[in-house]
């Protein structure tokens, strides 16, 4: 059985942690590495194409569509889909005033989700160029650590954290991420909006979802719905006020993680990984099973790994 789809950048990371101590010493052309999972032959090509050949391969591969579901919120099928049915987005998202946002900790097993809405005037874009701003993804956790604070100290923004004790209750009620997702997002422009009458061309957000899915979300919160808003994806490059967002948040995840791995006297891996799972072993033979409730997001695959073993 041979099956084969392309995954995300997120992705090929968590892949690369998963199979390090399983890869083959020979590797195809072109390929990041060839790895034996149990039945399963796992060859990871540079262009994000990964192939499962085997007798267990299909067990495999939903595994991995799974995570790639979980860190970008649409199955690998889904966005193949999309991107043969989307035309090309030629907008200028900019040379323009703008406010965007981003999240950061939905791929993360453990700590929050923070959600930043950031206001970029079209006359701050020399500052940010100066600092080198992009998506948080693209660069280093160093240089987030530093340019972060002066990004802070002159974007105007509004940063949402949700903990782990807030998203397992809210998976409880029925809420599914896509759902969380839009909560935060919505509550971080609106927070944002009430702090300055600002003038803005555009509210960008990267699509993790159909428009009309988000406003879907929301309908039932209770919440005021802001709806003017752009969705195109890839909005990290493209439109500054979410590179900012971007990395506000990224910022902060970091300090919020650096937070419970002080409490709980142990360095949290980020991600999805094989060491999540290790990490939550560790947690769990140390505090018992409760301690996932407070610094996990509880209905990830990880959490049956962790307490089936």
């Amino acid at each position: 059985m041979t099956i084969s789809f392309k995954v995300s950048d997120k992705t090929k990371e968590e892949m690369i942690k998963h199979f390090e101590d399983l890869k083959r010493e020979k590797t195809p052309a072109y390929a990041i590495f060839q790895a034996d999972e149990e039945d399963t032959v796992v060859t990871l090509y540079e262009s994000g194409k990964v192939v499962f050949q085997g007798v267990s391969a299909d067990v495999d591969a939903n595994f991995w569509k799974e995570t790639e579901k979980i860190l970008t919120g649409s199955y690998p099928e889904e966005k193949e889909k999309k991107k043969k049915e989307e035309p090309e987005d030629n907008t200028d998202y900019y040379f323009i005033s703008s406010i965007g946002s981003d999240e950061v900790g939905k791929g993360d097993y453990f700590g929050p989700i923070v959600v930043t809405a950031s206001y970029v005037n079209k006359n701050d874009i020399s500052f940010l160029e100066g600092l080198g701003v992009k998506d948080s993804k693209k660069i280093t956790d160093e240089k987030i650590i530093k340019i972060a604070p002066e990004i802070i100290k002159k974007i105007p923004h509004e940063t949402i954290i949700l903990n782990n004790i807030e998203f397992n209750d809210m998976v409880r009620k029925g809420y599914n991420i896509n759902k969380i997702n839009s909560i935060l997002h919505n509550r971080a422009i609106l927070g944002l909006l009430k702090k300055d009458n600002y003038s803005y061309d555009m509210v960008v957000m990267d699509q993790f979802t159909p428009a009309r899915n988000y406003f879907g979300y929301l309908k039932d919160t209770g919440d005021n719905i802001f709806r003017k808003i752009t969705f195109t994806t890839k909005a990290e490059d493209k439109c500054l006020s979410v590179a900012c967002s971007s990395i506000i948040s990224r910022y902060t995840f970091m300090n919020e993680m650096d937070k419970i791995s002080k409490e709980v006297d142990k360095v949290l891996p980020l991600g999805a990984s094989v060491m999540v799972d290790e990490a939550g072993k560790d947690l769990v033979n140390r505090y018992g099973k409760e301690i996932l409730e407070k610094y996990a997001k509880i209905n990830y695959n990880n959490t049956k790994k962790i307490l089936n073993n």
